[in-house]
């Protein structure tokens, strides 16, 4: 396996090295936006303009993947990641809260372009090993989940600016990614892929779809609930309760790995449970999340929460993902996908921008529990489903 996977190891191994910096940005980005910003209301405006730059950056990435080629595509964008940490680390050295967020949104930009690892990898294997491919690209996010952090740590008091080491090793993933796929990486040649945007129907159309909606609404949902959890947690365990720095790297190393582990099953709970009660599964793992928030403030229970959120957020997720292409006609699949990761992305960013401002205004407590808000939205949207079914 290991010689037919050649490139795809390649691919995961330069995917788990550069994607670290996202990790290290979560989890100090608000850190630093708590301390940098004019009002706390804006200190996870960092963390959301990352996203803002991924939905920002899809466009452009795919379209010079089809024009340069995936190889040219990925040096260049990882060049814009290192170019994002520089600048980064020079905010930290000016204080300057504005071009933090500038070079948060490069970050972003250059994430857009490491998402598309997992579809070069289905490219360079045969069609049936496609989903294991991708599979393994996705799954080595788990060691930039522990990765991101550590360098998030260890770079804290690299240099006489807190902090600013750590933009100088996120800056370090990008060119040793960088490296290892101009020396190695041997892309499999493009394939054509027909459109048929003349025969897909207006998006008013497509969405009374009432699978499609629920499709849109299990990712959406996913991410509304993890971003505005995850982009609050550092604030609220280092700054509000007290917890260490080494403590909150742990969560969110956790967290990040509850994200991935859970696809490694994927199959076995796909053969067990039907997508509408994985989807039902990840809402009860965000209800243990809040019940947990409200009762156990302590390292302990953050840890728990974050767990499940990352739990839930797979089970949404992957259920959202494995439902979408069952919901369109043929030759709409790209104006499908756009239209979902639009909403996903969108939402996204709303969800950690919101984040820095409910914190700044209510308890933790309580800003867990507005998550039931898109919960309730989410189970409504599955028995409008089920009504229909």
């Amino acid at each position: 396996m290991w010689t037919s996977f050649r490139t795809v190891w390649l691919l995961a191994l330069a995917n788990a090295i550069s994607a670290s910096a996202f990790p290290l940005m979560m989890l100090i980005g608000s850190i630093i936006g708590a301390r940098m910003a004019p009002d706390p209301q804006w200190a996870t405006l960092p963390i959301a303009l990352m996203v803002i730059g991924t939905a920002c950056g899809v466009i452009p990435a795919t379209r010079t993947m089809a024009r340069l080629g995936r190889k040219p595509t990925f040096i260049a964008f990882n060049t814009i990641g290192i170019l994002g940490c520089l600048l980064a680390g020079h905010a930290l050295s000016l204080d300057s809260f504005q071009m933090l967020c500038a070079a948060s949104f490069l970050l972003g930009i250059t994430n857009a372009a490491i998402q598309q690892m997992r579809f070069a990898a289905m490219e360079s294997v045969s069609l049936e090993h496609g989903p294991t491919a991708a599979s393994i690209v996705m799954c080595s996010g788990i060691i930039a989940a522990f990765l991101g952090p550590e360098m998030a740590v260890l770079g804290q008091s690299l240099s006489s600016v807190e902090y600013r080491g750590s933009f100088w090793l996120g800056a370090g993933c990008f060119l040793t990614g960088s490296v290892l796929l101009l020396l190695l990486y041997r892309p499999a040649p493009l394939k054509r892929i027909e459109t048929h945007s003349s025969t897909a129907r207006p998006l008013r159309e497509m969405l009374q779809n009432r699978t499609l909606v629920l499709a849109i609404a299990s990712g959406a949902v996913a991410f509304i609930v993890m971003s505005f959890v995850m982009t609050a947690t550092p604030v609220s365990m280092h700054l509000h309760h007290g917890h260490s720095i080494a403590d909150t790297k742990w969560v969110i190393q956790s967290h990040i790995a509850a994200m991935f582990l859970p696809s490694l099953l994927t199959a076995l709970l796909f053969r067990f449970l039907s997508i509408r009660s994985l989807m039902l599964a990840g809402l009860v793992c965000y209800a243990l999340m809040i019940f947990i928030g409200l009762i156990d403030a302590s390292v302990m229970g953050f840890w728990g929460q974050l767990v499940m959120l990352g739990i839930g957020w797979n089970f949404l997720f992957v259920a959202g993902t494995a439902l979408l292409p069952t919901a369109y006609a043929k030759g709409e699949q790209f104006r499908a996908q756009a239209m979902n990761d639009t909403v996903v992305f969108g939402t996204q960013a709303i969800a950690s921008l919101s984040a820095g401002w409910a914190l700044s205004l209510i308890s933790w407590q309580q800003l867990l529990l507005l998550c039931l808000l898109p919960m309730t939205a989410m189970i409504i949207a599955l028995l409008w489903h089920r009504k229909a079914a």
